[in-house]
């Protein structure tokens, strides 16, 4: 089944920041918050989990050309981190579940 974008946000859990392409799809998953780190290991094509909520993630999506980002826990972006991703085109998504819960349902939907 391809997923989507726009078929995580049809799944319980999980609501729009900022959607720039809704049918970008995902092809795997990272979670992380060290920056760098996720620099060099997330995959094109992957939804990042992390915590992280500063304007650096934008930077991070951008190099790694992760399908979207989804801030855990009920992380939420600063007005200006959320302006700055609608111009760049960047797919934000919130959840209030874990990174551990948001993996699972991922996993299942994959």
């Amino acid at each position: 089944m391809k997923v989507t974008v726009n078929t995580l946000l049809s799944m319980d859990g999980f609501s729009p920041v900022a959607i720039a392409d809704g049918e970008a799809q995902i092809e795997g998953v990272y979670i992380g918050d060290l920056l760098s780190w996720v620099m060099g290991r997330a995959n094109a094509g992957d939804a990042w989990i992390t915590i992280m909520s500063n304007i650096n993630i934008l930077a991070v999506a951008t190099l790694s050309d992760v399908a979207c980002i989804i801030l855990a826990e009920g992380v939420q972006l600063e007005e200006e981190v959320k302006t700055a991703a609608q111009q760049k085109g960047i797919n934000v998504i919130s959840s209030d579940m874990s990174a551990y819960h948001i993996a699972a349902a991922l996993s299942k939907a994959l």
